[in-house]
């Protein structure tokens, strides 16, 4: 999700955003298999807002990752070196469930948006049309990830998405955060880890990744429309906005996009078991060492 004049193509992106709830709690999980707990299931998809608790010991802290796009939306496409056609919701699933493996070993709880290729928010009368999201489908399907958040109590929030562009050139890395909650400097800091870990574990794996830095949210609209525009941030990091956003997420939160599927060398290494392990490593890192007590 880069902002709209850098001349990036647009992505088949989920959303604007707008909040229904209030004073949240935390609702009951109910186990759906050996490790997975929904939270709150009458409110999301089956397999979404998923609690997976530790394996090794117990930090009794929560990670939520939320893995961008889903459902009917598959994200930004690209073609591999190879010339095999990909695309990111899959790729987010996977790298957010590699993360999810290696932070539970760490002794955290994970939260996860989606565990596969489900939508997050259960579909509604009119969220559809066309085989497409309609306006109010993508601001339901992209603000229940920010329920899903915050009804699981989480700690901190972390995004993945993949980016595209308009050129095959376009190569690199960028983690967003919002600079106007009152965490800002905890934002930044969770942004600058995630940034610098993703790189370097992907550096260790053998992949030279561009940097191309860590950035405010300001003018990363989810979608084109003018409503995502004048709120001008992403939706899973920005502050709340009176009838715009009801529901933000309400602890430290940075979004990753590290690689470009448009570029082939980097669609590549995104549809690799090896790069996605890279990039959760790297995540699993940032959320370790931010974490740390």
């Amino acid at each position: 999700m880069r902002p709209l004049p850098s001349g990036l193509t647009a992505k088949a992106r989920v959303a604007l955003a707008t909040g229904a709830a209030t004073g949240l709690t935390l609702l009951a999980c109910t186990p759906a298999r050996a490790a997975g707990y929904p939270v709150a299931p009458a409110r999301f998809n089956p397999g979404s807002c998923v609690l997976f608790k530790p394996t090794d010991g117990n930090r009794h802290l929560r990670v939520f990752i939320d893995a961008g796009h889903g459902g009917i939306d598959p994200g930004g496409t690209g073609t591999t070196s190879s010339g095999k056609p990909v695309s990111e919701a899959p790729l987010n699933v996977l790298v957010a469930r590699d993360a999810a493996v290696i932070l539970r070993r760490r002794g955290f709880a994970v939260v996860l948006s989606r565990t596969g290729p489900n939508p997050v928010a259960r579909p509604q009368p009119g969220d559809f049309s066309g085989g497409l999201y309609t306006v109010l489908g993508e601001r339901r399907e992209l603000v229940a990830r920010n329920l899903c958040a915050d009804l699981s109590h989480a700690n901190i929030v972390l995004g993945i998405d993949e980016d595209a562009a308009a050129s095959p050139d376009a190569a690199g890395s960028v983690t967003l955060y919002d600079a106007q909650r009152p965490y800002h400097a905890a934002n930044l800091r969770l942004a600058q880890l995630v940034q610098s870990d993703v790189l370097a574990s992907l550096h260790a794996a053998g992949h030279t990744v561009p940097n191309l830095g860590v950035h405010n949210d300001v003018g990363y609209g989810d979608l084109a429309s003018a409503g995502a525009q004048a709120y001008g941030h992403l939706t899973l990091l920005g502050p709340p906005k009176r009838g715009y956003l009801r529901t933000p997420t309400l602890v430290p939160a940075a979004l990753i996009e590290p690689l470009f599927l448009t570029n082939p060398a980097e669609a590549t290494l995104a549809d690799s078991p090896a790069g996605q392990q890279a990039i959760a490593r790297g995540l699993a890192n940032a959320a370790t060492r931010f974490l740390r007590r």
